[in-house]
């Protein structure tokens, strides 16, 4: 089973559970994941398989053609035994009830004030006063005269790696090469995110006294 795969978030939707509970998911296309490389221990210090998603043939200013690949992502492995380059990846590698950690790039909000960057409460809205989406004092004194680094401030808001972890499979077509995660996704549809399979969990259960 792969330690990973590559995947195109698709949108969200929601289905029912067997006790009737209504679930947000996440659908995530999975195309083929194809071996392109892969890392030994005796030539790079550990073992390694890198995957590429979204293969094409492009031309260089030469005329000669060569394989580039939409995305390529690298996830170390056990043993690279069964992963022979030219080797395809599908969703059978995510079953129905795995956990996954997906990571992604969140949405770019471009520059943003306070209010919605940070979440400040703001000044009072009433009639005169003047204070009501800026920040506030934000200046020092004589000593040390500069803001400090790391103060709320307005600026540059999203498109930064998010990382959310534990999500469960509950859906896996594997006719459509699509599956279905529990709750959102950073980043909008179309965007590419990593899914890292997470290793299984066994509760030990309780003695009985």
């Amino acid at each position: 089973m792969a330690f990973g795969l590559i995947a195109r978030k698709i949108g969200m939707s929601r289905v029912f559970l067997p006790t009737g509970e209504a679930v947000p998911v996440t659908y995530l296309q999975i195309d083929d994941n194809e071996v392109i490389r892969t890392k030994t221990q005796e030539k790079d210090g550990y073992q390694a398989v890198v995957l590429g998603m979204g293969h094409r043939i492009v031309k260089t200013r030469k005329g000669k053609e060569v394989s580039r690949y939409r995305k390529e992502k690298e996830f170390t492995v056990d043993s690279i035994a069964e992963y022979e380059k030219g080797k395809k990846l599908t969703v059978a590698a995510l079953p129905v009830e795995s956990l996954v950690t997906i990571t992604g790039t969140s949405k770019g909000k471009g520059f943003q004030g306070v209010m919605k960057r940070h979440h400040f409460a703001g000044g009072p809205a009433s009639h005169g006063s003047h204070f009501i989406r800026e920040p506030g004092s934000v200046g020092m004194r004589t000593w040390p005269g500069r803001i400090h680094a790391g103060k709320k401030m307005p600026g540059h808001m999203g498109l930064e790696t998010v990382t959310v972890k534990h999500r469960k499979v509950l859906v896996c077509d594997e006719g459509r090469k699509v599956i279905g995660v529990k709750g959102p996704v950073p980043g909008p549809n179309g965007t590419i995110v990593t899914l890292t399979l997470e290793p299984a969990v066994i509760k030990a259960t309780p003695s009985k006294k």
